[in-house]
């Protein structure tokens, strides 16, 4: 089977249990919203993004995109829309639900700079902002590099970087956003989500957060999105999430995101003031912050080859993301990363449990897109791009993309984004949200790969032949849960993967396991597990070989000669120590498959670099499981 380059807009027909199959498009008023049943136990993964941005975001507006909340839902339910630049858009399959999280800061003003006549702009840098955003994409792009610029080294003028200023026109826009989420929230089709970005970056180091509500707009209606000009630390933007708790009953999670461009301050070992992490700010973290956005379109935070020297797949998305923070305003050195990655995070927690109690980095891992474009596009056969000026079209794999200084970093450093993969009992806002209270979801580099994992202390192969996914919460626990201490045995994992039905095959299934000894030394150690035609590819010296490759780039195209449609073992821990504390976590590969700009490659007759990567392994990360042993 081949995978043709074919047109940008890819209609595909629903996969039963992984896209809802419901006629979509038509708007749902709360009179046409029926009740929804929950199942006994998730029986089905729910895919989305709860990362996109839409004109209301400042930078997006200002990089070009003009669609709005209404086009976001509408695409993400499955209809054509008309992007920006004019092409035609929509998703080979729908999604499952959308987190439309637009900037807290300065929510619509480089709309309201752009919309307000040149003349009555008294504030001389406005009006070089207006005219450059008139001027056109190159403009715009130049107008929000600088303004990005000034946020990060703290000096935008006060009617952007004072609250009060903007009170008015935040709580308008707000306002007219959930009545349209609410409006396409349609319970058991499609999950709506209230949520914004606190966009914290102190001095250009990336420290931002998703903000994401349970509840419809009675509850977030009273309340506006937190800004990082109000509460300069992420303790502030918890004391908001209390606060909106408090106040309406409804709750609220934060998803960090892009610690790669953090320069070593997401994941830190020490406490906000610089002192040794209290049990108490651990256990708020904790609470607070269930998952972390591991890959995305500005690169990939699951590992890096630096930590993990041992890991042949560490690698993936880092490149040019490895530089410098956001704005590229500060290198980065070595000493950064272990602050960066959320394997190394992972093991931190471990470290900082042993001597406080609390973990504060027990976190499951999704994926989301952070497209600025208004369409959730996680495809590499239909990316539309970081921004609206950056849509497909030649030449953009190869055009300097950094955001501010606009240095070190080129179009072909993205990735084609990222999707949030949900074990939940039904596609509710109730249900998808408290299936990532629990961490029992997993990230995916853009594919739509089925994957699960169990944890216990009896499995068996014989729970293969029977309904084993019945068998696994009777008798352990799903991604993100806890391993209590059994009585001295190896724990026993049920793994199981199946490809994307309408994409790649897969390579290998590997357990990645990290802890940290009786000194309080952090270590990994990463596992095949089960792997595609064993037979021709015994391991040798501990590895198992290269699966191979199948892509022609001369057509962006690979074939299904390779890899395996499903993956499944029962594994046991060979190495387990019941004394130490350990979390385990599974990473599925496919077979080698075209990148975006293959892709472009082909549709527009250009000519990439030597020094861009054309081809990857796509890849998804589940959240981990944790052992912890008896005091």
């Amino acid at each position: 089977m081949k995978k043709a380059i074919g047109a940008l807009v890819v209609v595909g027909a629903c996969v039963v249990g992984l896209a809802a199959c419901d006629k979509v498009g038509s708007k749902t008023g709360a009179g046409a919203k029926t009740a929804v049943v929950d199942t006994e136990f998730p029986e089905r993964v729910y895919w989305g993004d709860t990362h996109l941005h839409t004109s209301n975001s400042v930078d997006a507006f200002g990089f070009g995109v003009r669609l709005g909340s209404e086009e976001a839902l509408r695409f993400a339910r499955g209809e054509e829309v008309t992007s920006t630049g004019g092409l035609k858009a929509k998703l080979a399959r729908p999604l499952d639900f959308l987190v439309i999280a637009d900037h807290s800061d300065g929510l619509g003003f480089t709309r309201k700079i752009y919309e307000t006549p040149g003349f009555l702009l008294r504030n001389p840098l406005f009006r070089r902002w207006h005219d450059l955003m008139h001027e056109g994409p190159e403009g715009s792009m130049k107008a929000t590099g600088e303004l990005i610029d000034a946020a990060a080294s703290g000096s935008l003028p006060a009617n952007i970087s004072d609250p009060k200023r903007s009170a008015k026109t935040t709580r308008s826009i707000w306002n007219d956003h959930v009545s349209i989420v609410e409006r396409y929230n349609d319970p058991g089709k499609f999950s709506a989500f209230m949520g914004f970005e606190y966009t914290l970056m102190p001095k250009g180091d990336n420290l931002h957060r998703v903000v994401m509500f349970r509840d419809g707009k009675a509850e977030a209606s009273k309340v506006v999105p937190y800004s990082s000009l109000v509460g300069t630390s992420a303790e502030m933007l918890w004391d908001y999430m209390d606060g909106y708790e408090k106040t309406t009953g409804g709750k609220a999670l934060a998803i960090p995101h892009n610690s790669n461009v953090s320069n070593g301050l997401m994941f830190e070992l020490t406490g906000p003031d610089g002192g040794p992490m209290s049990a108490d700010y651990a256990r708020r973290r904790a609470a607070r912050e269930p998952l972390v956005e591991a890959t995305q379109i500005k690169g990939d935070s699951e590992s890096h080859p630096f930590l993990s020297p041992n890991d042949e797949f560490a690698s993936f998305g880092d490149a040019g993301w490895d530089l410098g923070n956001l704005p590229m305003s500060s290198k980065k050195t070595p000493d950064m990363f272990a602050g960066e990655y959320v394997r190394e995070a992972l093991k931190r927690g471990l470290a900082i449990e042993a001597k406080t109690g609390v973990n504060p980095y027990k976190m499951g891992m999704i994926g989301s897109t952070d497209s600025h474009t208004a369409l959730a596009t996680g495809d590499e056969d239909n990316f539309f791009g970081k921004h609206s000026a950056v849509e497909p079209r030649a030449g953009r794999a190869m055009e300097p993309q950094n955001l501010g200084t606009r240095e070190g970093r080129s179009g072909y450093h993205y990735l084609a984004g990222g999707y949030a993969a949900v074990w939940a009992k039904s596609n509710t806002r109730a249900a998808i949200f408290d299936a990532m209270m629990r961490r029992e979801v997993y990230a995916s580099t853009g594919p739509r790969m089925q994957v699960r994992v169990f944890g216990g202390w009896d499995f068996t192969a014989n729970d293969l032949k029977t309904n084993w996914v019945k068998a696994g919460y009777a008798r352990g626990v799903p991604m993100g849960g806890d391993l209590k201490a059994g009585a001295g045995k190896a724990p026993v994992f049920i793994v199981s993967a199946l490809k994307d039905p309408i994409g790649a095959n897969l390579d290998r299934v590997q357990m990645v396991k990290g802890w940290v000894d009786k000194a309080g030394v952090t270590h990994e150690q990463i596992y095949d597990v089960v792997w595609s035609d064993p037979a021709r590819r015994a391991m040798t010296g501990g590895k198992v070989p290269p699966v191979g490759d199948t892509v022609d780039l001369a057509t962006a195209t690979y074939a299904n000669t390779i890899g395996a449609p499903e993956l499944t073992t029962v594994w046991t821990d060979p190495d387990f120590d019941p004394t130490l504390k350990a979390f385990y976590y599974v990473r599925v590969m496919e077979i080698p498959t075209p990148r975006w700009v293959a892709y472009d490659a082909v549709r527009y007759k250009v000519k990439m670099g030597p020094e861009v990567r054309m081809k990857d392994q796509e890849r998804a990360y589940t959240s981990p499981i944790w052992y912890t042993p008896k005091a």
